[in-house]
């Protein structure tokens, strides 16, 4: 029995001014290299579109990317838009995934815009696809697996394949459809931290066994930057924090900051205020911090897994993180 949960990783796949999108996207598959050497077994990659900041467009080229790349990763997406893709569309994309990579594919969907609308009416995204969610996820979910009796669509791949479904989402209502379905739900503490306990209780309560799942599982996405110390951790995340401001003040999604760009900043006191707010709500310092802070987050919530966003400049930042953080949950879970 431990206090600490096992931990995996979320990436967005961010760019960084001066840099590119292919960069990104090629540290990406490294970093999934790293992470698991360094021992993680779960890898998560998220969608986002007209979003020069991340370059994460297309969750099943990129998971294909990092399969390949690794042997022994979980990979998947964290999570695919439904409400952007037709549900066929999604199970031949994961199904032929998981017919070449058996037993580490992982399907994570969500019902967010994911940017605004006039990148929803380019998808050609409907009016009211987060509304048809439910619908369109048990479409999506019924062309995985066997069938009862013939299908009138078939999802080659898919109709062999086990590929496992969660709900991702940040709400309690999110945390109530995926109980109430007996699916496993990742939840995004990043975006919503004052509803992480709340939405992680209501999805236990809410939860009915199924043929997909005996008893709730839940994931709890943070952000999380370890340091050699506190104050090394929140030197590390100063370039993607200020990317945050910019992107709430300036209203474009820009890609990040660099560590130059964000040590030359002067912040103001209200900026000042946004980034101490960041690091308390959500995981970064030094590994004693971060092991007392993932100690105390799971016992608050409950969580089954800890997935680590850590959003920072360079490669070898991410990959030292992601070491450190192994590190610490290692000597939580000998203690």
């Amino acid at each position: 029995m431990t206090d600490t949960p096992p931990v995996s990783v979320l990436d967005v796949v961010p760019v960084w001014s001066g840099s590119t999108a292919t960069r990104a996207l090629r540290d990406s598959v490294q970093l999934a290299v790293e992470v698991e050497r360094l021992g993680y077994t779960r890898y998560w990659v998220a969608e986002h579109h007209n979003t020069p900041c991340l370059a994460t467009a297309t969750p099943p080229v990129l998971v294909g990317a990092l399969l390949a790349a690794t042997s022994t990763l979980r990979v998947g997406s964290g999570g695919v838009l439904l409400p952007n893709h037709p549900p066929l569309v999604v199970a031949e994309q994961f199904g032929t995934l998981a017919a070449l990579y058996p037993g580490r594919v992982d399907l994570g969907v969500g019902r967010a815009p994911g940017t605004d609308a006039a990148t929803a009416r380019a998808l050609r995204r409907a009016p009211d696809g987060a509304d048809q969610f439910p619908t369109e996820l048990a479409e999506l979910i019924d062309h995985f697996g066997p069938a009862p009796r013939p299908r009138q669509i078939t999802a080659v791949a898919a109709a062999e394949s086990e590929v496992p479904v969660w709900i991702l989402g940040s709400s309690p209502g999110s945390a109530r459809l995926a109980g109430s379905l007996g699916l496993p739900y990742a939840f995004a503490h990043q975006i919503n931290p004052t509803l992480t306990a709340t939405a992680l209780q209501l999805y236990r309560k809410s939860f009915r066994p199924s043929a997909h799942l005996a008893d709730p599982h839940a994931i709890l996405s943070a952000v999380v930057v370890v340091g050699e110390n506190d104050e090394h951790a929140e030197r590390l995340i100063a370039p993607y924090l200020l990317g945050q401001i910019g992107h709430r003040t300036v209203g474009r999604l820009d890609p990040f900051p660099n560590a130059a760009q964000a040590q030359q900043h002067s912040y103001t006191d209200a900026e000042r205020a946004f980034v101490a707010e960041r690091i308390t709500s959500q995981i970064v310092g030094g590994p004693e911090t971060v092991r007392e802070r993932v100690q105390r987050l799971h016992a608050e919530t409950g969580a089954n897994e800890l997935m680590a966003l850590t959003i920072l400049p360079e490669l070898e930042d991410r990959v030292r993180s992601y070491a450190l953080l192994a590190d610490a949950v290692r000597a939580s879970i000998a203690v």
